[in-house]
């Protein structure tokens, strides 16, 4: 079941407020517990967000301020600016999924396009959608707008969010005239598929005018008389500057009076008009210049049984009155008129059961590469395991070792010199509480000869004496294989020192694969801008036949699959569906059709080219029937010259992160790094052996 919804606008004072007030009613109605995040707030002069104080205070969210939201509007465009966007993705996600856990359902909120940082948010909210996986409601005023500047703004919008793989459930023009409510419709759904559900919304006037608490705030002023009433509702102002006997004809229901100070005439004038059945009542005063009435004005005005804020300010009374005519009015968790208004239109308009059930039944296309490794650490935190690395005096591994513990995330042994490696950890300069990770030089293990012993009546078959056996027992992959073997510890990760062979042989000799695995192979997570792909075979097979190549592509389906991420296994090659010939495009053709055998639950396409795999509008024209094609997950590819080459080249023209290789077919998991390795390299492919290890 789906969690959770991203609600978006295009621009400021688009009333997504309303739409948020009424999901959280309507949400409450269906699931016990609903949650509330706003992942950017916009800074304010006030000491909380007025969103996530109206929510949680009117709902009774049983969550604190600082959960509801990761950061404020100015600290991402310093992250922005330092080149931290990813570490804002992290947190957002990070927060999000902390909710989701704790909550049935989880209203996000995006943000309001207020301020520096409304330039760049558009696109910033289409990727926190994406990130975080949520379908999406897009929310546009039609305030000033023609039907066809409203229907160009959403339809660019949607096409937005569809070409980054972000469901849109439902687009809302709101500020609506009530007379142009279907026309509304109507212009929106010429261009929008059937499956997304259009609302129009009225324009409330009672919503969008401010009230005389927001307008005090504003102008900074100080409330004579009348503070019980602030919450009053503006509907209108007018400046009172002509004589009382004109002036008073031009009050209208809720108007708000502007006027100087020194007026008393219009201040009384007003305030009698305001009991008067024969006139309409009035919201509040605004006396300007700074000016206060004399003594006997005021003291009239304390004799009165009803009042109205009464409120001073600074300046003159045509700024002030254009100050007022520029207050955006908002939603304030005392604004509770306000907010039932909002619940009660939202009901009326918005049909929300057809979108109930698409919510609950929705999958997020594909997986981001933020999401993909904060599901990485957060699956390894779950069972912590214990990964030995052999090259425990390499500098990578050691940094790697160190983030690693930092997190608490796996249990490390090193095995080499311990003065060595405790004099590297000093120069590096490295936070390593050494009591927190183990350290065995093998030779001088307490288990050597337990390890020789077992190795050898393993291997004895194969002419190996003990002599042998110690000798190959005091290598560090040898014996950090037997390690796994012997059960003290869950995985291995070596190569940064090593070659490939040197790291998988002793796992091939002892771990062995597992039962019905002929074939050893490997696959990369290849994090690209907006999706994780899993690319095999790019680093063990060079020449797989066709047995062994569909082999490999279940293998990398089942291990796609493991790690959350739907299999849709392209079979690739240099020709797409039956028109090529050859003996390279026929082994492919085979190994497809032996795959489907086997599992006839995969959806699985080959033969099929590189584009036609991923690229949705190529796939239309050459493979327009497939389940896979244009959306594959998981690439075969027919040998390790083309793998390789290609997930390199990807890696570099693109900026993608590379996780892996992970190997798959063993008994338990050994996985091989390169020897040009980063220390991200380290710790990423240690997490997703931890990972493997839960999985035996």
């Amino acid at each position: 079941m789906n969690k959770g919804i991203y609600i978006a606008t295009l621009e400021s004072d688009s009333g997504k407020s309303l739409i948020t007030l009424g999901l959280m009613r309507t949400f409450l109605g269906k699931t016990a517990k609903v949650g509330y995040f706003r992942p950017i707030i916009n800074d304010t002069k006030r000491e909380k967000d007025n969103h996530i104080e109206t929510v949680l205070s009117y709902f009774d969210v049983e969550m604190t301020y600082q959960d509801a939201y990761a950061f404020t509007s100015h600290q991402v465009i310093e992250m922005q600016n330092n080149n931290k966007v990813g570490q804002v993705f992290d947190l957002i996600i990070q927060k999000y999924k902390s909710l989701e856990k704790r909550f049935d359902f989880v209203l996000v909120e995006g943000s309001d396009f207020a301020g520096e940082s409304s330039v760049f948010e558009f696109d910033l909210n289409v990727m926190i959608a994406k990130n975080l996986g949520l379908p999406t409601i897009l929310v546009s005023t039609g305030v000033g707008k023609t039907k066809e500047d409203l229907a160009l703004s959403l339809r660019m919008a949607y096409n937005t969010y569809l070409n980054k793989d972000v469901n849109v459930m439902a687009v809302v023009a709101n500020k609506i005239n009530a007379q142009n409510l279907e026309i509304a419709e109507n212009v929106l759904r010429d261009f929008l598929p059937e499956e997304v559900d259009v609302f129009a919304i009225p324009r409330i006037e009672s919503l969008a005018n401010p009230t005389m608490k927001e307008i005090v705030a504003f102008l900074d002023g100080k409330v004579l008389f009348g503070e019980d009433f602030l919450d009053n509702q503006t509907a209108s102002f007018g400046v009172g500057a002509m004589q009382l006997r004109n002036y008073i004809t031009k009050l209208k229901e809720n108007s708000l009076v502007i006027t100087p100070g020194d007026r008393g005439d219009i201040i009384l004038g007003a305030l009698v008009a305001n009991t008067s059945s024969n006139y309409p009542r009035i919201s509040g005063i605004i006396l300007t210049g700074g000016l206060i009435p004399e003594v006997s004005i005021l003291k009239l005005i304390e004799g009165l049984s009803q009042v109205v804020p009464i409120v001073s300010v600074q300046g003159g009374t045509f700024n002030v009155a254009n100050k007022v005519g520029s207050i955006k009015a908002n939603i304030y968790a005392e604004s509770i008129s306000k907010i039932k208004t909002s619940i009660s239109t939202f009901q009326n308009h918005v049909k929300f059961d057809s979108l109930a059930e698409r919510l609950i039944s929705f999958k997020p296309k594909g997986i981001t590469p933020r999401m993909f490794q904060y599901d990485l650490i957060s699956r390894a935190k779950q069972h912590k395991k214990r990964i030995v690395l052999p090259e425990g005096t390499d500098d990578r591994v050691l940094q790697a070792t160190a983030h690693l513990r930092a997190i608490d995330i796996v249990d490390i042994t090193l095995l080499g010199d311990r003065t060595k490696i405790i004099e590297k950890i000093n120069n590096l300069g490295l936070q390593i509480d050494l009591d927190s990770i183990e350290i065995i030089d093998p030779t001088n293990s307490e288990k050597f000869m337990d390890y020789v012993e077992t190795f050898y009546e393993l291997r004895k078959h194969k002419s190996v004496n003990m002599d042998i056996a110690k000798d190959w027992m005091s290598d560090v992959s040898y014996y950090g294989t037997m390690m796994i073997y012997k059960g003290d510890a869950d995985g291995m990760v070596s190569g940064a020192a090593h070659t490939t062979q040197h790291t998988i042989r002793p796992a091939l000799q002892f771990i062995k694969t597992k039962p019905g695995v002929s074939v050893v192979s490997s696959i990369f997570f290849m994090c690209l801008e907006d999706r994780v792909s899993v690319f095999g075979d790019c680093a063990i097979n060079p020449n797989p036949n066709a047995e062994e190549l569909a082999e490999i592509a279940i293998s990398s389906a089942d291990s796609s699959q493991a790690f959350g991420i739907e299999p849709k296994v392209a079979m690739l090659s240099y020709s797409s569906g039956s028109s090529g010939k050859g003996e390279d495009v026929d082994v492919v053709r085979e190994a497809t059709e032996i795959v489907k055998s086997k599992r006839p639950d995969l959806k699985v396409e080959g033969p099929i080219q590189y584009d036609a795999a991923v690229d949705s509008s190529v796939a239309q024209s050459k493979l327009p029937n497939s389940e896979v094609a244009g959306q594959a997950s998981v690439l075969i590819f027919p040998d390790l010259n083309t793998g390789n080459n290609t997930y390199k080249a990807v890696q570099r023209e693109t900026g993608a992160l590379a996780i892996g290789p992970m190997l798959q077919g063993l008994n338990k998991p050994v996985n091989d790094l390169s020897r040009g390795c980063t220390v991200d390299d380290i710790f990423n492919t240690v997490i997703i052996t931890a990972i493997q290890a839960q999985g035996l």
